[in-house]
C-alpha cells in the first residue's frame, strides 16, 4: 500500500495492434481514472504487449511493425511503454504466461530498488525462485504486497471471447481473472456485466473485475482501419498521425496483407484442439 492508503496498479494490455488506434490509448486513460477515483488505487505504469506473429490471426502484419506503430503512438505519453517480449517470442504464448512474465519482471524492479545490501538481496532472490509451484520460465510467482497490482486492461469483447470455445484454457481465464484481475472498458454491443453473470467463473471473481463504463462511446476498430486504407479511404484522426505516416511511408495494410494467414489455423485454436491440447 501507499503511504496516503492507495495501492499501486500496472496495466497491462495484449493484443494484435493491428494497427494501433486512438481508442487503444483511451483506454489506458479511461481506465486509470476510474482506478483512481476510487480512492483505492494509484496507476504508475500502463503497458502495451503486442502478440508475436505465432498468434497466425487473418491480416496479422508482422511484429515489428506493430511495435514499432506503438512506440510511435505512446511517444507523448509519460506513463505508458511499449514491451517487446511477447512480440519476439517465436511462438504464440498464452495471455496469462504474459502476464506472469510481466509480474515477474515487477518483482524484480522492486527487489533491484528495495534492497541495497548484496546479501540480503541474494538471499531475497533465491526465495523468489523458490516459490514458484512449477518449474520453468512460466512458473506462477508468488504474489508480494510490495509489488504494486498487475490487471489485464481490455474491452468487453475480451470477456466475451472467454466463451468460445479452445481459444482460451479455463484455468488460465481463471488464473488471469482471480490472480490478477481485469479492468474491462465497455463496447457497444457487448455487454460485460451479462458476460459476468453467464460465466460461473467470472462470476465467482467478479470483485476482482471493474467494468469501466465509456460515455463518449466511439466504434473505431482495427479491422475498421484496415478496411478503410485498403480501400483508398482516409483514417486520418482515427490513429495518432505519426502510425498513419508510419503506414504510408511503409505501405501497409493492403488486399494481399489482409489474406496473410487466412488458409492458417488460429494459434489458439491449433493447440487446444490438438493432440497435446491437455499438456
Amino acid at each position: 500500500m501507499e503511504p496516503q492508503g492507495r495501492t499501486k496498479v500496472v496495466l497491462l494490455a495484449c493484443g494484435s495492434f493491428n494497427p494501433i488506434t486512438n481508442i487503444h490509448l483511451r483506454m489506458f486513460e479511461l481506465a486509470r481514472d476510474y482506478l483512481e477515483d476510487t480512492g483505492q488505487y494509484i496507476v504508475v505504469k500502463g503497458i502495451i504487449s503486442a502478440v508475436g506473429d505465432g498468434y497466425k490471426k487473418k491480416g496479422l502484419i508482422e511484429a515489428s511493425h506493430r511495435v514499432e506503430m506503438a512506440k510511435l503512438a505512446i511517444d507523448t505519453s509519460d506513463w505508458i511503454k511499449v514491451d517487446t517480449w511477447e512480440s519476439q517470442q517465436p511462438e504464440w504464448v498464452e495471455t496469462a504466461k504474459v502476464i506472469r512474465h510481466h509480474y515477474k519482471e515487477l518483482v524484480s524492479e522492486e527487489l533491484n530498488i528495495d534492497e541495497v545490501d548484496t546479501v540480503k538481496y541474494t538471499k531475497r532472490r533465491k526465495i523468489e525462485e523458490t516459490d514458484s509451484t512449477s518449474e520453468g520460465l512460466f512458473s506462477y510467482p508468488k504474489m508480494r504486497d510490495n509489488v504494486p497490482q498487475l490487471k489485464l486492461l481490455c474491452g468487453a469483447d475480451v470477456l466475451e471471447s472467454f466463451s468460445v470455445p479452445n481459444l482460451w484454457k479455463p484455468e488460465d481465464i481463471a488464473e488471469i481473472v482471480g490472480r490478477y484481475g481485469l479492468v474491462c472498458i465497455t463496447r457497444t454491443g457487448c455487454d460485460a456485466h451479462r458476460f459476468i453473470h453467464q460465466s460461473d467463473v467470472l462470476w465467482k471473481h467478479r470483485k476482482n473485475i471493474h467494468v469501466v463504463r465509456e460515455w463518449v462511446t466511439n466504434e473505431i476498430s482495427a479491422t475498421h482501419v484496415r478496411r478503410a486504407l485498403r480501400r483508398g479511404q482516409t483514417v486520418r484522426y482515427l490513429l495518432p498521425d505519426a502510425v498513419l505516416s508510419y503506414i504510408q511511408q511503409h505501405g501497409l495494410y493492403s488486399a494481399e496483407s489482409e489474406q496473410k494467414n487466412a488458409e492458417v489455423i488460429l494459434a489458439p485454436l491449433q493447440r487446444y484442439t490438438g493432440p497435446s491440447s491437455s499438456s
